[in-house]
């Protein structure tokens, strides 16, 4: 079926700014065939004005004119969200959603009367800089290219990986949707720590953010692990072995597994 979309974005959020951001920036589509609404005009004005893209507050308008579409709303809400829409959905719909913990079977449901055709996905904040990482999963009516047009989507935002086993879709909203969090709040810390040495916090901030950037792309550009490149700046003695005895003494690192779980154990309570 023809549409004037090809992609509908319901939930004109944070999230959902940078995969339109993505989508343009990479030329997977032009503006002019892609829509969102949102119940608060702040945010319809943000995407009209920054994208160039049709907005507006009618979630119906939406599912008519588009063939896919992306559910970007709180999974709290998402079931009166759908309600409002759910005799719109079409068989040639294709829904990808980016709700933390809702299973594509509990999506399916909210649309008895068609084979919904559903994509689970996972995306987190650095998709606003092209330095996002998805996972993504499809749902049992699903095609291999419903897969590939999710893909393409959260590609365009960094890049993708497809989750076969649903279940640990709660295990990729823990490491990397909340992940970029946990790395913002340790530059917080050691940026803290700077300021507390005498640094002015202007210092201490581009210190903090350029070593935490330098550390991220040599994990990306290097062949060693982790662990490797902890180990070569480790000299015996020095002042990293200093440090890193101290985290080890006050458990961070279980600490920071605990954290992790803590994320995965609420990604499955809100699937509930």
């Amino acid at each position: 079926m023809h549409t004037q979309y090809e992609i509908g974005v319901i939930g004109a959020g944070n999230a959902a700014e940078g995969i339109v951001d993505g989508i343009l920036r990479q030329s997977v589509l032009l503006d002019d065939r892609i829509i969102a609404s949102d119940p608060a005009e702040v945010r319809r004005e943000l995407f009209r004005n920054r994208f160039h893209i049709a907005v507006t507050d009618d979630n119906r308008q939406v599912v008519e004119n588009s063939y896919i579409l992306i559910l970007a709303v709180k999974p709290q809400v998402f079931r009166e969200v759908c309600k409002g829409f759910a005799d719109l959905v079409r068989d040639d719909h294709v829904l990808v959603s980016i709700m933390a913990g809702v299973s594509t079977a509990t999506i399916e449901e909210q649309f008895p009367n068609v084979n919904v055709r559903v994509v689970r996905a996972m995306p987190n904040l650095p998709i606003h800089v092209g330095a996002g990482v998805a996972g993504v999963h499809p749902g049992k009516n699903a095609t291999d290219a419903d897969l590939l047009r999710a893909q393409r989507i959260f590609d365009a935002g960094g890049r993708c990986i497809v989750i076969e086993d649903e279940s640990q879709m709660d295990a990729v909203t823990a490491v990397s949707g909340s992940g970029p969090a946990y790395f913002y709040y340790f530059t917080e810390a050691i940026t803290a720590a700077g300021e507390a040495a005498g640094l002015s916090h202007r210092q201490a901030s581009l210190l903090a953010k350029h070593t935490c950037f330098g550390a991220a792309r040599m994990m990306l550009e290097s062949d060693d692990s982790p662990a490797e490149l902890r180990e070569k700046v480790t000299s015996p003695g020095g002042t990293t072995q200093a440090a890193l005895e101290s985290m080890d003494k006050h458990h961070v690192f279980e600490h920071i597994q605990e954290s992790v779980l803590a994320a995965l154990h609420r990604s499955q309570e809100l699937g509930q």
